[in-house]
């Protein structure tokens, strides 16, 4: 028997009675099924709604041909018991804001930027477009959402209901029904028309507002980031507290936080060109002290950067090979390399090392690292390795 859904008429609705008609055993799970129901299975793009029947959990809606089926836990009600249904209200509300929100943002991109969505998104914690145009500019993704915010400030009237073929023949579809009959489309008054079975506000104002938070290049075209009412009010509280956080942590108004990051930015690039050329000249001067084949180094500070640094100043010399170590605090940093014109083989040098001191690492014939256990004697180690 197909299920009554009461959501087309009423996506308000978040309490409902109606009568058991069956439990199904599907993978271990009860799933029931009703003769009404006003959860939302999933489908469109849209996850579905969550709540309880009588006393049963409801976590999970599926629709199979045209049952809606609730996957149930808990005291599960009797086949034939007349029950309440109750929705989780507060998602059904992000729900409907979001889906709405991205039938008015999907219009918008397509009227500032000729952007087709070719597929839509409702996650959790992360709402999607994908639109079939790459390189969209942060100043078109600005227009469109703009636009959309504009809509939701008039406040038009949102209409879903379902058609005859000669009022879809009439109507200015954004993107095709992907059937012919029983066909449902959402109306934003005066903006879009577009076919969905989803759950939608019933005023463009209910959305609160339409946020566009990313964007990234995704199969040819852009995926945007987006989000929507209570959600997308949220996320901005966030971002404001963060903001400010910053500004107290850079002791500079919020609308100056990008400027005094901008500057901070600089003295660290100019701090680490200091930092490079330093190392440079204290890894040359290292260097000249290098003897035996290989010369063993063992450095008291400075890292694997330093180490790095070293062999490579060592090896300058053709003939030269070299093991440096350098102490860190989650062990020995061990760089083995060899000049152009060396038959020292590195990587299976490291390797015999690594093994005979319980540490690991691998690499080329010129150049290996690995990491060997505090407090070994590496000096004493690449002796008896001979």
């Amino acid at each position: 028997m197909a299920t009554a859904r009461l959501y087309f008429e009423d996506p308000w609705l978040v309490e409902f009675e109606a009568y058991v008609v069956a439990h199904h055993a599907i993978d271990g799970d009860t799933w029931l099924e009703l003769d009404r129901s006003a959860f939302y299975p999933e489908g469109g793009g849209q996850l579905p709604d969550r709540g309880h029947i009588g006393d049963a959990e409801v976590a999970d809606v599926q629709v199979r041909g045209d049952v809606v089926l609730h996957r149930a836990s808990g005291a599960l009600p009797e086949v034939g018991t007349r029950v309440l249904g109750r929705l989780d209200r507060a998602r059904r509300r992000v729900h409907m804001a979001l889906h709405t929100g991205q039938h008015v943002l999907s219009r918008a991109l397509l009227e500032v930027a000729q952007a087709e969505t070719v597929s839509s998104r409702l996650g959790d914690t992360t709402s999607t477009i994908d639109v079939d145009r790459p390189n969209l500019s942060d100043d078109l993704l600005g227009k469109a959402e703009a636009l959309a915010n504009s809509v939701v400030d008039d406040d038009v009237v949102v209409r879903a209901r379902f058609v005859t073929p000669d009022e879809l023949a009439g109507l200015s579809l954004r993107r095709a029904p992907k059937q012919t009959d029983n066909v449902r489309v959402v109306s934003v008054a005066g903006f879009d028309d577009t076919p969905c079975g989803g759950t939608h506000c019933t005023r463009s104002a209910q959305i609160g507002l339409v946020s566009i938070t990313g964007s990234e290049r995704y199969k040819g075209g852009t995926r945007i980031v987006f989000s929507a009412g209570a959600r997308a009010r949220e996320e901005l509280s966030r971002n404001a507290a963060e903001l400010r956080r910053l500004a107290k942590a850079l002791t500079c108004a919020t609308a100056d936080v990008g400027a005094q990051l901008d500057k901070l930015r600089d003295q660290l690039d100019a701090a680490r060109q200091e930092h490079g050329a330093t190392r440079t000249l204290l890894a040359r001067e290292i260097a000249r002290g290098a003897s035996g084949s290989p010369a063993v180094i063992v450095l008291a500070e400075g890292g694997a950067e330093l180490a790095r640094a070293v062999a490579a100043r060592v090896t300058e010399s053709p003939e030269a090979s070299v093991v440096v170590a350098a102490e860190t605090p989650d062990g020995t940093s061990v760089v083995v390399a060899r000049g152009s014109a060396a038959a020292f083989d590195s990587g299976a040098f490291l390797k015999r090392l690594a093994a005979a001191t319980g540490g690991r690492g691998g690499g080329r014939p010129e150049r290996a690292e690995g990491r060997l256990p505090l407090g070994v004697d590496v000096a004493r180690a690449v002796q008896e390795l001979g």
